[in-house]
């Protein structure tokens, strides 16, 4: 979008004092053209730039002159680049500072900008729970995200199923998938999940923690969550499925045991037909995903699962007669 391509270079300049057209378009993956319209709207909107003909020439910005969007704060500056609602920016504490930041941002920003970002804010909302999902209430995310922050010790009072179990924590960071946040701590040497709403109470102690060398909480959730799925595909069933079948498989079961069976499955027979090897949770929850495919797959490993489908067509059959 030209609006941020344009606050882009606005802050490159600023790093850098002086580029040519070609590495401020190298740097920005647009063309030359591109990079001298933007100076051109930049200089329209009031941004003390001119260009520099000649061997060590280029595009500079005036000396001592900064932009005021260095005016934000340092919450205010994290707030933008948290991503997520404005509701999960108020479940951390940073609902007042979101606020603040985008009247900055929009005061700061050229007209043609300020409308952009005006139109966004009126044509895309982003509503993390799934469907039927409502988010949980979360006691003590900000105490949470304060200890986050500050890298401090937390002393936690945590429910497992019936019990409430204690443990000391070094709160790493906070993910929120599908309308409910998990916090990833370092506990005993290891690195596990924590499902907040789940966290009786929260003590942040005085004690300050240093963050593993490296650690990528993007990588861990990714990495912990393949691990997690791949825990509960605690059997495996052979089918043989159409073409057709195939778009939908990945609707009623998971979409990485699809892609793990597909990977390994042999090229279609003479009728389109392919036979794989899906992993699922249980073979009575195949049963209740595969009927979701009528006659579009056939079921050729093991025989207690395909006499179950057999079964519950023949009761459809019948009770649809």
């Amino acid at each position: 979008m030209k609006s941020e391509r344009l606050i882009a270079l606005l802050f490159t300049l600023q790093a850098r004092r002086s580029a040519t057209a070609a590495e401020l378009a190298a740097v920005l993956e647009v063309s030359e053209r591109t990079i001298l319209r933007d100076v051109t709207a930049l200089q329209a909107a009031g941004v003390p730039l001119w260009s520099e003909p000649g061997r060590g020439g280029g595009i500079r910005l005036l000396d001592g002159w900064r932009t005021r969007l260095d005016g934000l704060t340092a919450p205010e500056a994290a707030a933008l680049f948290v991503s997520g609602v404005p509701t999960a920016l108020a479940d951390l504490g940073l609902g007042a500072a979101i606020v603040t930041a985008q009247s900055k941002l929009l005061a700061t920003l050229p007209s043609g900008a300020r409308e952009r970002a005006a139109q966004l804010a009126e044509r895309f909302h982003l509503d993390a729970p799934g469907w039927f999902h409502r988010a949980e209430p979360p006691t003590h995310l900000a105490d949470i995200a304060t200890a986050v922050w500050e890298q401090r010790r937390t002393k936690i009072a945590y429910r497992r199923g019936e019990t409430v179990v204690d443990r000391v924590l070094d709160p790493l960071g906070l993910v929120l998938k599908a309308g409910v946040w998990y916090l990833v701590a370092g506990v005993d040497e290891t690195t596990r999940s924590y499902r907040v709403a789940r966290i009786v109470s929260a003590e942040i102690t005085g004690e300050v923690f240093e963050r593993p060398a490296g650690f990528d909480l993007a990588g861990f959730w990714t990495e912990s969550s393949a691990a997690f799925d791949r825990t509960l595909w605690r059997e495996r069933v052979r089918l043989r499925v159409s073409g057709r079948a195939l778009v939908y498989l990945r609707h009623h079961t998971e979409i990485g045991a699809v892609e793990e069976a597909l990977a390994h499955a042999g090229p279609p027979d003479a009728e389109g037909w392919i036979e794989l090897d899906l992993p699922v949770e249980s073979l009575h929850v195949a049963e209740h995903q595969l009927v979701a495919l009528g006659d579009q797959i056939e079921v050729l490993d093991p025989p207690s699962l395909r006499a179950a489908i057999a079964a519950v067509g023949a009761r459809m059959a019948a009770r649809n007669a």
